[in-house]
């Protein structure tokens, strides 16, 4: 298996070479050539499998021959056998052919732990085959970083930074990143919102001698590998509902587009799936987009789902790339638009995108409603903000259009992450795991750095200093 570049001037590159480069030379997001196909009978064969079963089982085309098919299966057992469902990810009926997929059984009680368990264990290994280092560098909108300094803490072949917007994550997310002690994770704390910390990360990525001088890696869903791990489980809850032998639909919080695109990928690798529909918040680029086919950015509103406050929607360009005939000039025309004018315009339109999205969005009120409204039906279900947009939208798409498919929803976070939001919506404060409960007692360590690349940079250089890993990568 080989990738490619949605801008089409980047070198083709083999699994485990995507593993380690994350953003593409040219500034695009790498997408395997080809889709692999599973047959019915490929996705029948799943059924009864163990999670870890099933996402050795759906990953291992994309590796190719880069990871032997033993060393897969360990990793994939690894990365989850200390998730506190034995489920790994549990599909559970919350109303008549409406169900949930909790995703946040993980070490940071958010969807993230998923991919980055495996990412992590893939990353090392690869480093380690090649006698290498990494400096990984990621932006959070609340829940990627906790799950990536959880994920490479206690590795030996990485240095991880993390960026998070000043004041736009919830206390919780916050302090998941910044009470490790662990000298190789560093945190940076940027004044501005996610799209800068995702702007500052790609800048790195395009700083061609930074780059290259500090083995720069990404953890954003940026890097393929994200997106792949992110395919698993949604092969394991349609297959938990009868997939291959009826259709499922998906609803999905998304602000980045990467975890929706999973859901595409299972669908083009031959998962049933009948709906695939974007939930959104008050930043509601995305179904916007689905509704007149321009993407066009707005200001970015603070919200009671933070993960979700995002104007610019990296793995959106990988769906351009794919929908577009995978014409990578066709796409640099967009990306230029994008950053000249703050919009362009999808080739086919609203049309389209429709004809593969529905979307909805939920503003704080409906948020509120809608966690309200669940909690009644089911007699004490909680379900957090982000999760609270897809029941959102799932309920705007049944009125509008006719689904008979089973619906899941994909709980993306687990209430505790937002208590200051829960409290005020339910009036109960929901508390952590007893395991985790010390992080918010424990002394934080963070750096407040300009929203500024040469300030990032340098913060990024005397982070590595300090873990041991200066000088030449």
């Amino acid at each position: 298996m080989k990738y490619i570049s949605t801008r089409g001037d980047a070198p083709v590159l083999s699994f485990d070479e995507v593993l380690l480069t994350g953003l593409a030379r040219d500034g695009g997001l790498y997408l395997p050539e080809r889709w692999p196909k599973f047959s019915n009978a490929d996705v029948a064969a799943l059924a009864g499998r163990s999670f870890s079963g099933i996402a050795a089982a759906v990953i291992r085309p994309f590796v190719g021959d880069t990871i032997t098919p033993s060393d897969l299966s360990r990793m994939c057992d690894e990365a989850y056998a200390g998730f506190g469902h034995q489920s790994v990810a549990p599909v559970l009926e919350i109303a008549p052919n409406r169900f949930v997929c909790e995703l946040f059984h993980g070490p940071t009680l958010a969807f993230k732990d998923i991919a980055m368990q495996l990412l992590a264990r893939m990353m090392d290994h690869v480093l380690a085959e090649r006698g290498g280092r990494a400096t990984i560098v990621g932006a959070t909108s609340g829940d990627t970083g906790g799950a990536a300094i959880e994920a490479f803490r206690s590795s030996e072949r990485a240095n991880v930074v993390i960026l998070y917007p000043k004041g736009r994550v919830s206390d919780v997310q916050r302090r998941m990143m910044t009470t490790p002690t662990e000298a190789s994770v560093a945190t940076l704390e940027i004044d501005g919102t996610f799209d800068d910390c995702q702007a500052l990360v790609k800048a790195m990525f395009n700083d061609q001698a930074f780059r290259d001088r500090v083995s720069l890696s990404g953890v954003n869903s940026i890097n393929w590998a994200r997106i792949a791990a992110q395919i698993t489980y949604y092969f394991a809850a349609g297959v938990a509902l009868g997939a291959p032998h009826r259709d499922v639909s998906f609803v999905v919080p998304t602000g980045n587009f990467g975890d929706i695109f999973a859901g595409l990928a299972a669908k083009r690798m031959g998962l049933p799936i009948d709906r695939l529909v974007i939930a959104s918040n008050d930043n509601d680029i995305l179904p916007r987009t689905v509704e007149t086919g321009v993407y066009e950015k707005r200001g970015v509103v603070a919200t009671t789902s933070p993960s979700m406050d995002i104007q610019v929607s990296s793995n959106f360009e990988r769906y351009l790339f794919e929908v577009q005939g995978r014409n990578p000039e066709v796409v640099r025309n967009q990306m230029a638009s994008l950053g000249q004018s703050g919009r362009f315009e999808v080739y086919g339109g609203g049309p389209r995108l429709q004809a593969e999205f529905s979307a909805a969005a939920a503003n704080e009120a409906e948020v509120a409603a809608a966690i309200r409204r669940t909690s009644a039906a089911t007699g004490g279900y909680i379900v957090e903000p982000h999760t609270a947009c897809a029941v959102h939208a799932a309920d705007v798409v049944a009125r509008a259009e006719t689904v008979t498919s089973p619906m899941i929803l994909l709980a993306t976070a687990h209430p505790a992450k937002f208590p200051d939001a829960m409290e005020a919506i339910t009036g109960t404060r929901p508390g952590l795991p007893e395991r985790l409960a010390g992080i918010m007692k424990a002394e934080e360590r963070f750096r407040p750095v300009a929203n500024d690349l040469k300030a990032v940079e340098a913060a990024v250089d005397e982070a590595r200093a300090s873990s041991g890993a200066g000088g030449a990568a």
